[in-house]
C-alpha cells in the first residue's frame, strides 16, 4: 500500500507554476500544451469514438462536451446500470449533439459490467462518470485496454481506491494515454490566473488557505415497490458513503482541490476536526454525514481550514482564500477573483466554461499526441477528502501515513455487484466511538 511516493515539494517560482500546471507560453499567454500545433499522430486526422459509462446528469453533459470538443468526434457507445438512464441520455444528447451521436443499439449496454463492453466497443476514449465507488476499477480497465479517459471527480471513495488510480495513472503515462480530470476548477481562467499568481510567489510564503462549501440539501429518489436494496441504494447512491465517499468527498472535494493547487499539491502531515449530522438525520438519507469543519497542518506550519455543509435554510458561501507573507487572494466561485497586499490583482479577463475546457484540452492532447495526465494530483486531492471524512467520523487526529495507508474498503469488490446483493452499509458515524482502520 505504500508504494507510491508522491512529489511533496512547493514550487518555488513561475518557471516551476507552468512545468506542473501543464501550460506553456506563446506570445506571452498561458496555453496548455494541448492546444500547442506542430505534433502528429495516429489520432491527427481519424475519427475519434467516445465510450460514455455513466449516463446520469454529469455524464450527460460529459458526453455534450466531448463532443462539441473537436469537429471528428462521434459518441460510439454507452453504458449504465439503468436502462431509463441510457436512454433518457442517449435521447437528450440527439437533442443537442445531433448527428455526432452515432450509438447503434448493439452498442448500448445495461448492468454492472456494462463498462468493460462499452470498453471493448471499439472506442478511442472513455468518459468515467459513475458513483465514485467505481471509478477505481473502471480507469484501471480503460487504461489496460489503452483509452484516452476523462475521469470525473472524486476518482475514489477510500484509501485502496486511491492506489488503484495512482497505479492506472502510471500505466496511462507509461502508455501515453491521456487522463484528465474532473477537477473542473483548475480548467477555470479566472482561478487559473489567481492560483498561478499564488504559486509565483506573489502573495509571499503561504501561511493558511481557508477553504468554505456551504450549501443546502441534495435530491433524493423515493423507493419504489418493484426495487430491491440494491436498486434503491443505486439509485440513492449519494447517501451511501460506499458508493459516494460522503459528500465531503463527492462535491466538497472541489474545495480542498483548491486548497492543495495552492499549497502546490503538497500533502499536509496530519489533520484533526469534526463532522456528524443534525439536519440530514431521517433513515431515508444514508450513512452520511451533513457537515464537517477541518484543520490540516503542513509541515513548514501552514494550516489548511475546510468548512463544509449541506443544511437547508442557511446561507450558501463557496470560496478559497489564501492568506502569505505580502498578501491574499480572494476566490469567491463565480464572483471575485483578485489579490490584495503588495502585488494587488484583479481578474478582468475571460471567462470561460471550464467543463468545456476539460474536454478542449483533452481532445487537442490526443489529437497533438501530447498526453495530458492529471492522474497524480487527482489522486491527492481526493484522498484530502477521503482524510477529512476520516477525521470527522472519528474524532481523532490523523496523519498522512496513518490515512495513506489506511486498509479500509467501503464497499464490494466490483465483480461482486448484482441485484440481490444486500451490502450491509455501515452504521452513521460517530465520532469518538468509531475507529480509524
Amino acid at each position: 500500500m505504500g508504494d507510491y511516493k508522491f512529489h511533496n515539494s512547493i514550487p518555488s517560482g513561475r518557471r516551476e507554476f507552468i512545468k506542473k500546471s501543464g501550460i506553456a507560453i506563446i506570445g506571452g499567454s498561458l496555453v496548455s500544451p494541448a492546444l500547442s500545433f506542430g505534433a502528429t499522430n495516429l489520432y491527427k486526422d481519424s475519427t475519434l469514438k467516445v465510450g460514455l459509462i455513466g449516463c446520469g446528469g454529469r455524464g450527460t453533459g460529459a458526453a455534450a462536451q466531448a463532443l462539441q470538443a473537436d469537429p471528428n468526434v462521434v459518441l460510439y457507445a454507452m453504458g449504465d446500470v439503468f436502462e431509463d438512464r441510457l436512454n433518457s441520455a442517449h435521447t437528450e444528447l440527439l437533442k443537442v449533439s445531433g448527428d455526432k451521436v452515432k450509438v447503434d443499439p448493439k452498442n448500448k449496454f445495461v448492468g454492472f459490467d456494462a463498462y468493460q463492453k462499452v470498453i471493448d466497443s471499439g472506442v478511442d476514449v472513455v468518459l468515467l462518470t459513475t458513483p465514485p465507488a467505481f471509478r477505481p476499477d473502471h480507469l484501471q480497465a480503460a487504461v489496460d485496454a489503452g483509452k484516452h479517459v476523462f475521469c470525473e471527480k472524486p476518482v475514489a471513495v477510500d484509501a485502496p481506491g486511491v492506489h488503484k488510480v495512482l497505479a492506472a495513472a502510471k500505466k496511462a503515462k507509461e502508455k501515453g494515454l491521456s487522463l484528465v480530470s474532473g477537477f473542473c476548477f483548475r480548467y477555470d481562467y479566472p482561478n487559473r490566473a489567481i492560483f498561478g499568481r499564488v504559486l509565483d510567489g506573489q502573495i509571499g510564503d503561504i501561511r493558511t488557505v481557508t477553504t468554505f462549501r456551504h450549501g443546502g440539501e441534495a435530491w433524493y429518489k423515493e423507493r419504489q415497490p418493484d426495487w430491491t436494496d440494491m436498486t434503491y441504494r443505486m439509485r440513492n447512491w449519494y447517501y451511501y458513503n460506499w458508493l459516494s465517499g460522503d459528500f465531503i468527498v463527492e462535491q466538497a472535494v472541489h474545495s480542498l482541490d483548491m486548497m492543495s493547487w495552492a499549497m502546490g499539491d503538497k500533502m499536509p502531515i496530519s489533520a484533526t476536526g469534526t463532522g456528524g449530522r443534525q439536519v440530514r438525520t431521517d433513515k431515508k438519507y444514508g450513512n452520511i454525514f451533513d457537515h464537517f469543519a477541518v484543520e490540516f497542518e503542513y509541515e513548514n506550519g501552514a494550516k489548511g481550514y475546510h468548512f463544509t455543509r449541506q443544511q437547508s435554510d442557511t446561507s450558501h458561501k463557496n470560496s478559497v482564500e489564501v492568506h502569505g507573507t505580502d498578501g491574499s487572494s480572494i476566490t469567491h466561485i463565480g464572483r471575485r477573483y483578485e489579490i490584495t497586499g503588495k502585488n494587488s490583482y484583479t481578474y478582468r479577463g475571460e471567462r470561460n466554461n471550464m467543463f468545456q475546457t476539460e474536454h478542449d484540452e483533452l481532445f487537442a492532447s490526443i489529437r497533438n499526441g501530447k498526453p495530458m495526465n492529471d492522474g497524480e494530483w487527482m489522486a491527492k486531492s481526493t484522498m484530502l477528502a477521503i482524510w477529512a471524512r476520516m477525521v470527522g467520523y472519528t474524532g481523532q487526529t490523523l496523519t498522512w501515513d496513518q490515512v495513506f495507508n489506511s486498509k479500509e474498503s467501503l464497499g464490494p469488490k466490483i465483480d461482486e455487484y448484482n441485484w440481490d446483493l444486500v451490502w450491509p452499509s455501515a452504521p452513521v458515524a460517530i465520532p469518538g466511538k468509531t475507529k480509524f482502520v
